[in-house]
Parts: C-alpha cells; structure tokens; sequence
C-alpha cells in the first residue's frame, strides 16, 4: 500500500494550499513561514488561541479553526514540530489586548519551538503562557522526565478553551482552565497495522496478524508492548480498567472521545463507543458527553485511541458552546449565542531584526562546517536510532547557509550573529532552534578576555536551551555535551579542555537512557550509540579549539 502522493515529496503545502481554498470562509493561509488563521472571531475574545503540530493528524489543528475554537495554527512538516518561526508569526496574528496562549501537545519539538517562540514574542511585549497537554497513559513513565505525550485531549482542551475565551475570559484565566482540563483527561491508543510511510510507502513497522500494539503514539510510534491480539470484549475493559487508575479523582461524568487513527471505519469506533460506554456506566458512571470519529489520526494507521475527561461544573455548557469551524462537529445547543463576528484581530509588528555580521567568527564556523559535513552520515545514523534522521541534514545545511552568507560580502562583525538569525528562522527540526540559541548567546557575550566572553555567552546559551528544553545533565540531549564544555570554560581550563569535555560528555550519553527529547519514547532501544545533538556540540567545541578531534 501506498500513499497518494509521490514518496518524499512535499504533501503539506499542497494540501495547506487545498485546504484553505475548500473553506475559505472561514480560515486564511498565509506563506512564508506557512500558518493559517481563522477570518472570525468573537469580540469579546481578549486572548488568542494558537495550537499547531505535526501534519498527518488532520483535522487536527486546522480543522478546528475558527469561531469558538482556535485563532490560529501552525502546521509542521508529517509528523514534525511547526518551526518556531511559524509559531511566531502565528502568535503575532492571533495574539489578542492579553496576548496569546499556547496550546502545546507533549512533544519535545512542540515544547521547544513554541518555547523559543514565546521567548521571542515576550521580547517584543507580546505576553504569553501555555497549557501542555499531556495525557497517554502509555507514556506515563516515572523515570522518564519527558512525561506523559500529548494525544486525544488536545480536541477537549480546545473545544473548551474556545467557549471559555468566547466568554472574554483572560489570559490566566485560560491557562489555568486548559491546564484543569488536561489534568481531568488521559487516553491510550492502541493499532493493528501500522502507517504507510510517506517516505517508503511501505508499513513504518510489521505486525502478525494476531498481533497487537498496546499504547501507540500519534507520530505512528511503536508501543512499548506488543501483545496478543484479543477480541473487544477483553481488549476494552483492559482500557478502561487503565484510563480510570490513571484519572485523578473528580466528578462521575464524563466525555467519552472515541478517535480513529486514520483507516478505523466509523461503523467500528461507533461499535467500540456502544462497548464503552456500557462498560463505564455498569461500573456507575455516567456518559454525558462524546465524540465519536477520526479528529487525531497518523496517517492511516489501523487502530484507535481512547480518551476520557471528567466534566467538572460548567465544562459542558462550553462543550456545547457554538464552533463554526470546518472539522468540528455541531452539537446540541444547550446556551445562546450571543457573539457576532469580526475578522480575526492582525497580530502585533514584528520587530525588526539587525544581523550583524560575521567576520571574527568565521573560522571557527568553517571549521565547524567542514567538521559536520564530515560526519554528516554519522549524524544521521545516530538520529534515525532514536528518531527521524533528520538532524545531520538539518545541521549541515543549515551551516552551510550560514558559510553562504559569510562569503557573500555582506555581513561584517561577529558570524554568531548571523549563524543564530539562520538556525531560528530557517532551520527545521527541534535541534536546529536549539542550535540557534546557543549562536545568537555566543554573539552576544560582550567583552574582555576571549576565554571569559566565550564561557559567558556559552553558559548563556545552555541556560537559554535549558529553559525551553528543560533537559538537564543525564537526561542524553546535548546538554550533556554543553554543560561540561560550560563548566571547563568557566574555569579557565582553556578551548582544548572544553573540547575534551564535550567529547567526553558526547560519548557518556551512548550509556544512558533518554529522559527527554524523542528518543526517550524508545527506551532502551538507543543505548549503546551518542546522542547526536550531543555529538554535535562537540564537533562545535572541537573546532573551537582547532582541533579535529574524534568523529563520532
């Protein structure tokens, strides 16, 4: 089985570009970074909604654009983070007199380019908070620190913080209420075959038969269990045995999402939602609320998610609220409508950003693009061990953007300037934004001793990475390269010392056990090989300090 579209081939921007023009009236595209926003919105609204992801999980986000719902959306590449720089631009249209809340689903990328975009946005006054949704049960692991993935409940939190922003209701106000909601939520997912890779067009792994994957993600990630395929009526007790030990305590209503994971008919999950629900209500709960379709596919996996929310005092009344939006579907009004529409408010100025240029740097980025491009296959080989492979090709051609502009004559000063602007504007993935935190801290590490500014600006950056990553030492991410590379600097050891540092700390992830960053949701399966964002730092510091070093 194949995809329809050519392997490899770009697929999003066509269908962003087929999508805005099949409901025109009520969401608008805009290119460069690519984002959709929608053309109403109630007055009343004093905050902006803005969510985004990975492609492939249509309708979600853009199919709920619209009024009662979201403001706007970034959409990434098949099962990848939006850019921060679509983030921002998104957040720039939608953001409201309070600013703009982020609707963030539990990924590592999601977490950092809407990071980075917020810390961008705060920059130019654009206040900002964020609701994390963090809901599959399958991922509920107390020794990961990357915690449970976002998953199902992003429909909920959306639907809900729609209603409520309708009402006029703040910015806190909104976090707080989404954070409730995903805090009353969890799911779990389960798959008979897998997705057709746009990439191959062939299944992204193999199952038997009788065989069922037990807590898929919806990046088409393979479960940690793989078990016995049983009959439903086994199999859907077994969930709804886990989904209510995960739920905090609360009310006995409930909202019964039952999702579709892209090739599940809708005559099954309707069969699966009669099971549950009498399942749930023998057990004396009461089914108030559902939603029964494909809202959170991976393409066109074969299987379906579970998730159920504990309605808490006034929650329905949003639920029910009006959405005009071109995915979710009407529900029974049980409150009036009273808005009336107005174009979708125009996001703040951007601020306009100097690059300075890139003379005294040069020769280290050279060496640390010659160096990358040297490696470039490695790197790529460590990625696709815990991720998509993506992240040799990400850092070479973004370093090479960045010698293109130095030989072009048109920059002069410091190239961190330059090599920051290139990896946050123009560079994908989720290690290239963190890249381009650490270049734009180096740039601006100020004066004195050469040793001392690079010691400043680096511990700047890691503590900027840390922020948006939240990784620290041990957790198998380049922070386990950098902060030794920071702690040599800060003592005066010199370049060399640093280099062997960041080597060191580079090779002593291949020992540990991803607790951060996509590797940690294929456990053990990475041991043994570096962490490449760990690798890549050290290539930096090693060309630093003029040396060539050890390839990883």
């Amino acid at each position: 089985m194949s995809h329809l579209f050519v392997p490899k081939g770009d697929a999003v921007a066509p269908a962003l570009r087929g999508f805005a023009r099949a409901h025109a009236e009520l969401v608008e595209l805009r290119e460069n970074p690519a984002h959709l926003v929608a053309r109403e919105r109630d007055p009343r609204r004093v905050a902006g909604l803005v969510s985004g992801g990975g492609s492939g999980h249509e309708p979600l986000h853009a199919g709920f654009l619209g009024r009662g719902m979201l403001d706007a959306v970034a959409p990434g590449q098949v099962f990848a983070s939006p850019h921060n720089g679509q983030v921002l631009e998104a957040s720039r249209a939608a953001a409201g007199p309070e600013g703009v809340l982020h609707i963030v689903k539990n990924y590592t990328g999601d977490r950092i380019n809407f990071g980075i975009a917020a810390e961008r946005l705060r920059h130019e006054g654009i206040e900002v908070c964020r609701v994390l949704i963090d809901d599959d049960l399958a991922t509920d692991d107390a020794e990961s620190a990357t915690g449970r993935r976002g998953t199902g409940a992003t429909v909920v939190v959306e639907k809900l913080l729609g209603a409520a922003a309708d009402e006029g209701r703040g910015l806190a106000e909104l976090a707080g209420l989404g954070a409730a909601v995903a805090a009353a939520s969890r799911s779990l997912a389960v798959a008979s075959r897998a997705q057709t890779s746009p990439h191959t067009g062939d299944p992204a792994f193999e199952l038997g038969a009788d065989e069922l994957e037990y807590g898929v993600g919806i990046h088409g990630e393979r479960a940690a269990t793989t078990i016995g395929r049983p009959p439903l009526a086994e199999l859907l007790p077994r969930m709804v045995d886990e989904l209510l030990a995960g739920l905090p305590p609360g009310p006995d209503d409930l909202l019964v999402l039952v999702n579709g994971l892209g090739a599940t008919t809708q005559l099954e999950l309707y069969g699966i939602f009669e099971q549950v629900a009498d399942d749930l209500e023998g057990r004396g709960l009461r089914v108030c609320e559902s939603l029964v379709g494909t809202f959170v596919p991976a393409l066109d996996m074969a299987g379906f998610s579970l998730t159920l929310t504990r309605l808490h005092e006034g929650w329905r009344e949003w639920w029910h609220a009006p959405a005009r939006t071109p995915a979710f579907p009407d529900r029974p009004a049980i409150s009036q409508e009273t808005a009336t529409s107005r174009p979708a408010a125009p996001g703040s100025p951007a601020q306009a950003a100097a690059v300075a240029g890139a003379a005294p740097e040069a020769p280290v980025l050279r060496r640390y693009a010659e160096a990358v491009d040297a490696a470039h296959g490695e790197l790529t080989r460590l990625d696709q061990a815990s991720g998509d492979g993506d992240f040799g090709d990400n850092l070479r051609s973004g370093l090479r953007r960045v010698i293109a502009e130095l030989d072009s004559g048109g920059s002069s000063g410091d190239g961190f300037d330059v090599a920051g602007r290139v990896f946050l504007d123009e560079v994908g993935g989720t290690s290239g934004p963190l890249f381009g935190l650490l270049f734009t801290e180096l740039a601006g590490r100020g004066d004195g001793d050469q040793q001392v500014r690079w010691a400043r600006g680096a511990a700047a950056g890691l503590a900027a990475i840390q922020r948006v990553g939240e990784a620290e030492v041990g957790d198998r991410t380049l922070v386990d390269a950098l902060a030794p590379a920071v702690a040599e600097l800060e003592r005066g050891t010199g370049f060399a010392a640093a280099a062997r540092a960041a080597a060191e700390g580079a090779q002593g992830t291949a020992g540990l056990r991803a607790r951060r960053g996509r590797a940690s949701y294929v456990g053990d399966r990475a041991r043994g090989l570096p962490d490449p964002g760990a690798v890549g730092v050290a290539l930096l510091f090693q060309a630093l300090a003029g040396t060539d070093g050890p390839q990883p």
